[in-house]
């Protein structure tokens, strides 16, 4: 008689999911913050993603024939696609493409394949490739376009396109079409001895966080709530993660409210929002175990803001980042469940 019970040893992947799957949908969330990035950007950002996402499905395919992979099931699992996204929507829409084009073959080739390509990585890519280009060429890095509302001067989408390829035709015109992103120009105000109160003045402050920002903020939780409800990510890293740089933001701006922002522009200004849903849930560069995850995320958003007050970047998601991953397989190695039948220590 013949048992009809067979167990095959795990892992095991449920037919209702795939990598495929999970990375379009995450595409999908994307795709209303990149709609209002364009429109209180210009079209640089659109420009970058393109190129971003032509960059990452060439390396990849280059990759993945150098490793003698199948193209046909890595290559459009997605995963380089969202890779592009993140990173593009990182850098100035007025990056050169020399740029665009390192930052890429920085997170593809070494923070991915290098380490045996997706499942194995040990860095989130996007950060990795970011804070590459980011450390190395922080001058075509820092000119970002002035949200719509804070100028009648906006760059045409062939000027966008020749500052890119090209660069700017003069340093004059250039500076009338960019300026500081509202958070690099808070910091330097604030280092200039100026309070809050008359930075918050400025034209680059909308309602209750930077212009523009605010509502692309909103677009990514409008695309977390998309991934929760298709049970792509978990509630309880973006929560945790969002709350404490909340919680540390608010006991500042309650101790010295002249230097200090609120808690609540802290949290949708820059890319606090876009690393909550987006880029802290990576399933594969963040810690595995249930409470590992509460640590990894809560040092994420504690070293956000060490970084964004009194380091030399203004955004310190990426770095953040990129430093939980490096303690990743620490946090789990303590944080691991005890096993079934497994002795106590002590």
């Amino acid at each position: 008689m013949t048992n009809e019970n067979i167990i095959i040893s795990s892992p095991h992947l449920h037919a209702a999911t795939s990598v495929n799957r999970v990375m379009t949908q995450v595409i999908f969330a994307l795709l209303p913050g990149i709609m209002l990035s364009v429109w209180f950007f210009g079209a640089g950002v659109l420009i970058q993603c393109l190129l971003a996402v032509i960059f990452a499905l060439g390396i990849e395919a280059l990759m993945l024939y150098l490793r003698k992979k199948s193209l046909g099931l890595y290559l459009f699992d997605g995963s380089a696609v969202v890779t592009a996204l993140l990173f593009a929507l990182c850098i100035s829409p007025y990056t050169p493409i020399w740029v665009n084009f390192i930052g890429i073959c920085f997170a593809i080739i070494v923070a991915k394949h290098l380490y045996g390509g997706i499942g194995n990585n040990m860095f989130n890519p996007a950060m990795a490739g970011y804070v590459f280009v980011l450390l190395c060429f922080p001058v075509y890095m820092s000119a970002w376009p002035l949200p719509l509302g804070t100028t009648d001067q906006h760059a045409t989408f062939l000027q966008t396109l020749s500052i890119i390829f090209a660069g700017p035709s003069s340093v004059e015109a250039f500076d009338g079409l960019s300026g500081a992103t509202v958070l690099a120009w808070t910091k330097s105000q604030i280092s200039g001895m100026a309070m809050v109160s008359e930075i918050r003045t400025s034209p680059l402050f909308g309602s209750f966080a930077g212009k523009g920002s605010e509502w692309i903020a909103i677009a990514w939780i409008a695309g977390g709530i998309w991934l929760l409800f298709q049970r792509i990510i978990k509630w309880q890293m973006p929560v945790y993660f969002i709350s404490t740089v909340f919680i540390i933001s608010l006991l500042f701006y309650w101790y010295d409210s002249d230097i200090y922002l609120s808690p609540v522009t802290v949290i949708f200004t820059g890319g606090v929002m876009l690393a909550a849903f987006f880029i802290i849930t990576d399933p594969v560069t963040a810690s595995t175990t249930p409470l590992g995850k509460i640590i990894y995320v809560v040092g994420i958003g504690l070293f956000t803001y060490i970084i964004r007050m009194w380091g030399a970047y203004p955004d310190g998601v990426a770095f953040a980042v990129l430093l939980m991953n490096a303690v990743v397989p620490l946090i789990d190695n303590y944080t691991r469940p005890r096993v079934f039948g497994e002795a106590r220590n002590g």
